[in-house]
């Protein structure tokens, strides 16, 4: 079994896992100014992306430029790995690859824990990536306990590129945002991206200035 076998039964039974949908996770984070640079690449891009219409296409030109943005603005605290084999657990089918994850280092050779972040580019159904992503993050989560880096909450995101769907796992709760969130919105984008690595605003300012 690999991750994108999952379903959210397995997810649920496998792991004695509640998902909560109720919950608006993000609806206080304030926006962060893009660079000039995520702004011109993005309106490239775009038009681009959603003419060649693939799961490839889009990660490349839309997910890629947002995470690189996020690693430069936490001043390369965090690193970006794109396609990684993510080999934690064969027998509980905690095994194949990674679209996207973010791990709270600057090694960019290897992936070091704590794993942060998981992102499943879907091309054009967010709903058919929740349960590859959840299995991820549980499989994140087991990574970072095994390799004494443990931390409280591993985020998750499905993302067509142009539409995102937000996760959180804490304890035996994945909580699901209820809203989606669209690349138009790329300040927003990255302030939950901060976010999550622990580095917005003045987290983000102190790690800049040091």
């Amino acid at each position: 079994m690999a991750y994108s076998e999952f379903t959210l039964y397995d997810v649920k039974q496998r792991w004695h896992l509640s998902i909560d949908e109720t919950t608006d996770l993000f609806s206080t984070i304030p926006e962060v100014a893009v660079s000039h640079w995520l702004t011109e690449t993005l309106q490239e891009t775009l038009p681009l992306a959603l003419a060649l219409s693939t799961e490839k296409s889009r990660s490349e030109l839309l997910i890629a430029p947002l995470l690189v943005e996020l690693r430069k603005r936490t001043g390369y605290q965090v690193s970006v790995f794109s396609g990684v084999d993510f080999p934690v657990d064969a027998s509980q089918g905690l095994n194949g690859s990674c679209d996207f994850l973010v791990a709270l280092s600057p090694e960019q050779l290897f992936v070091s824990t704590p794993v942060l972040i998981i992102v499943e580019a879907k091309n054009d159904n967010i709903k058919s990536g929740l349960a590859q992503c959840m299995a991820t993050m549980v499989a994140a989560r087991l990574l970072n306990d095994r390799e004494g880096t443990a931390i409280p909450i591993v985020y998750g995101a499905v993302t067509t590129g142009t539409t995102w769907r937000f996760l959180q796992l804490e304890a035996d709760v994945i909580t699901l945002d209820r809203q989606e969130y669209y690349i138009n919105r790329a300040p927003l984008l990255l302030g939950i991206l901060l976010h999550m690595v622990g580095l917005h605003e003045a987290q983000r300012a102190n790690v800049l200035q040091a």
